[in-house]
């Protein structure tokens, strides 16, 4: 890993880069830790769609997308294990989910849609848990709704936000 990026989580910041732009973030917060949780918890292959997307998640990994983008997905939503152990992750996930952060939220709600479907993910769900908002994003459109709330995802996996 990139001597930067381990510098960055010694002082607790996460570092992403997007398309070049370096975006730095503090460490999330209990509310959103909390929802993380929640939301990995209810991560489950859909038993009418018939596919064998085994639904493996993973928390805050650093995930290297095609145009050499590092992003850490609050949640990333793979069809199998992701071969990397100690580094970034280069397989593309079928879906990401981000939970917004106070203070961060344009890069939640505004770079990471677009961008993270620019690369082929799928599906794109961003739950905000202040206002109880969730938007799932694809490349046929946006939808949103209030949370509770169930996604069916293309993979074939379920999600509760």
């Amino acid at each position: 890993m990139d001597p930067k990026f381990v510098r960055a989580e010694e002082l607790g910041i996460r570092l992403e880069v997007v398309r070049g732009l370096s975006i730095w973030e503090a460490h999330p917060s209990p509310r959103h830790q909390r929802a993380v949780d929640r939301i990995r918890a209810s991560i489950r292959p859909d038993e009418r769609a018939g596919t064998p997307c085994t639904c493996v998640h993973l928390a805050d990994v650093y995930v290297a997308f095609p145009d050499g983008s590092l992003k850490r997905p609050d949640v990333s939503v793979f069809c199998r294990e992701p071969d990397e152990l100690d580094d970034a992750v280069t397989l593309l996930p079928e879906a990401v989910i981000e939970v917004v952060s106070k203070g961060y939220e344009a890069k939640d709600l505004e770079i990471g849609p677009g961008f993270y479907l620019s690369q082929g993910v799928k599906d794109v769900l961003v739950f905000d848990p202040t206002s109880l908002l969730v938007l799932h994003a694809t490349k046929a459109g946006t939808e949103r709704a209030t949370s509770p709330s169930e996604r069916r995802l293309h993979c074939g996996c379920v999600v509760t936000i």
